[in-house]
């Protein structure tokens, strides 16, 4: 999409309200400015194709990008069912170009994270931007408004975030670039439905809070990670109203695809 200089300012101004803080037990420990999660933010291929390209991407990541071996990848696609106020919003979640976000989201899916969260950032207004939620603190229904959008997926076996690095892939590229953005064009892009991390100013902070693009926000690709997009119910999303909240996100296909080491 396409804006004028007063529209761009005006984005900015959006997407630099968007942002809180929030502590963590990982920054605390390295006496960083703590994560907040903020959404400041082709061709079919052949499912063999699908699978070589993600456990490619898995083997030559591992080693190099610190705690990579220990995330879910999803290699291939699923479909994920997100039911809000009883009415379903259908999601194509991409792990061909995403393996690692993609595998990320699927596994709190069926961990339940998402069941009863909150939708706690909605963006509307002077122009469409986004839907934001995932912070599993906001199935507390006394909790601050104030610590919403801090929050993420506690990993029950280490006690500590569960953090996944900044994953893109440039159009034309065999593998995604993990840990920066970039300037080339994403084969995943910021379109009207996409489904995309939120994360802080650190690339590799995102966690479990997601949002949907209420609109295209070109602007947004390169430096943010989309992993799906909305393939029904794309008007349930647009009455989504801050404080609303997910029923239950179930995976309803491609469930097998799923990886998640020591299983």
């Amino acid at each position: 999409m396409r804006l004028k200089f007063s529209q761009f300012l005006v984005a900015l101004v959006i997407v630099g309200a968007l942002a809180l803080g929030g502590c963590s037990t990982q920054q605390d420990a390295s006496n960083a400015s703590s994560p907040t999660s903020t959404a400041t933010s082709t061709a079919t291929e052949t499912s063999s194709r699908s699978t070589t390209e993600a456990t490619s991407v898995s083997e030559t990541t591992n080693e190099s990008i610190p705690g990579m071996k220990d995330l879910p990848r999803l290699e291939g696609k699923a479909t994920v069912v997100m039911t809000v106020k009883g009415s379903p919003i259908t999601i194509e979640v991409d792990g061909t170009n995403a393996p690692i976000t993609a595998g990320n989201f699927v596994d709190l899916v069926q961990r339940g994270v998402y069941d009863g969260t909150a939708f706690h950032r909605v963006v509307r207004d002077p122009q469409p931007f986004v839907v934001q939620g995932g912070d599993p603190q906001s199935k507390d229904p006394k909790i601050s408004v104030n610590r919403l959008g801090t929050g993420g997926f506690i990993d029950p076996k280490t006690k500590n975030e569960r953090y996944i690095p900044l994953e893109i892939k440039p159009k034309g590229s065999e593998q995604p670039i993990y840990s920066k953005t970039i300037t080339q064009p994403p084969v995943l892009s910021h379109k009207l439905g996409a489904v995309a991390m939120a994360r802080s100013q650190q690339p590799d902070s995102a966690s479990s809070q997601f949002y949907f693009a209420l609109a295209d926000l070109g602007f947004l690709d390169g430096n943010y990670a989309v992993f799906g997009n909305v393939t029904e119910g794309f008007d349930v999303v647009n009455k989504i109203q801050q404080g609303d909240r997910i029923d239950s996100a179930k995976v309803t296909k491609g469930a097998e695809n799923l990886k998640t080491p020591g299983q």
